[in-house]
């Protein structure tokens, strides 16, 4: 291998400090650190390789990359929490929104693929994987998604819960007793798909589980499918049109029957759905397909997940290279 000439880490949470990609210094390292603890399943295991990778190759810049960048410039109603201001103000208690970099690559093939400017582009991106969230663009900026303050908001995920009635909270503490920790746990790593299904969270599974009659397993497709519904309208209303729905993560590239499901109950936003099934290895060479059948319907998009290659571009633009 080639001497490399930069390190791009991917950073989940940039926290209220850091809004935009950048050197990795000890500042930066002490901010990161202070917000670990807003996204505990990214940033804190993320740390140690950071250092690990700033001691093995101490020569060449490290550049962090957030996936909060892409929201930076969230319309104030989408980022505000209807909280009292002292929340807001001295705890700086909002809305980030994730999974930014797979967005920025998304946003800029399925603008390639139609043939028209990012600036030009009202579309729903969908991010489904391990997490999973949605994103309104217009014009090029995200100006609403689903994910908040933390990744756990929003869509049901593999493990994680999604959007719960934080009066629920409120009431397994109290009349039940359960401590923060046991929330924290429960709610990043028992439940979504996995604590529906009581077997797995991985949707190849709960496929194959529902077509032997697993009937948990069929409940949580169902209930993850009109996660992503509600998401998706809820998106699509931040918006005057809709040009496209596009899919992109591990979900939303290998699992054409959770796309299917999807998009067959979208009619309202007039998304329809018998869409095509590419093969996945024609998807990872081509990097996107178009999958809807062409006729009045919205373009429904796969496109390959390419968290890596916007990482390596984001750290270039930072150094200038």
């Amino acid at each position: 291998m080639p001497t490399p000439a930069a390190v791009g880490h991917r950073i989940v949470h940039s926290g209220p400090h850091l809004t935009g990609h950048t050197l990795i210094d000890a500042r930066v390292r002490a901010l990161l650190a202070d917000v670990a603890d807003l996204a505990p399943l990214h940033v804190t295991p993320a740390l140690p390789v950071v250092d690990a990778a700033r001691e093995l190759l101490p020569d060449i810049p490290h550049v962090a990359c957030f996936d909060t960048v892409f929201h930076k410039d969230l319309p104030a109603p989408a980022r505000a929490y209807a909280v009292p201001e002292r929340w807001r103000a001295e705890y700086g208690l909002r809305r980030y929104g994730f999974h930014g970099l797979s967005y920025s690559w998304a946003l800029q093939r399925t603008a390639q693929a139609l043939g028209r400017p990012v600036d030009n582009l009202q579309v729903v991106l969908v991010h489904l994987g391990g997490g999973c969230s949605a994103c309104a663009v217009r014009n090029g900026r995200s100006v609403d998604t689903t994910m908040g303050l933390t990744p756990l908001e929003g869509l049901v995920m593999s493990r994680r819960s999604g959007s719960l009635d934080p009066g629920a909270l409120l009431w397994l503490q109290r009349r039940h007793g359960l401590s923060t920790d046991e929330l924290d746990d429960t709610l990043h790593r028992h439940s979504g798909l996995l604590g529906l299904s009581g077997i797995s969270g991985d949707t190849r599974d709960l496929v194959r589980a529902r077509a032997e009659g697993d009937a948990a397993a069929a409940l949580a497709l169902a209930t993850f499918t009109l996660s992503c519904r509600r998401g998706i309208a809820s998106m699509a209303a931040s918006l005057d049109r809709l040009d496209a729905l596009v899919f992109t993560g591990e979900i939303g590239e290998d699992q054409p029957e959770v796309r299917e499901e999807i998009c067959s109950a979208l009619a309202v936003l007039g998304v329809r759905g018998g869409l095509l099934v590419p093969e996945l290895e024609d998807l990872m060479r081509e990097g996107l397909r178009r999958i809807d059948q062409g006729r009045s319907g919205v373009p429904v998009l796969v496109v390959a997940t390419g968290e890596t290659q916007q990482i390596a571009a984001e750290t270039r633009q930072v150094l200038g290279m």
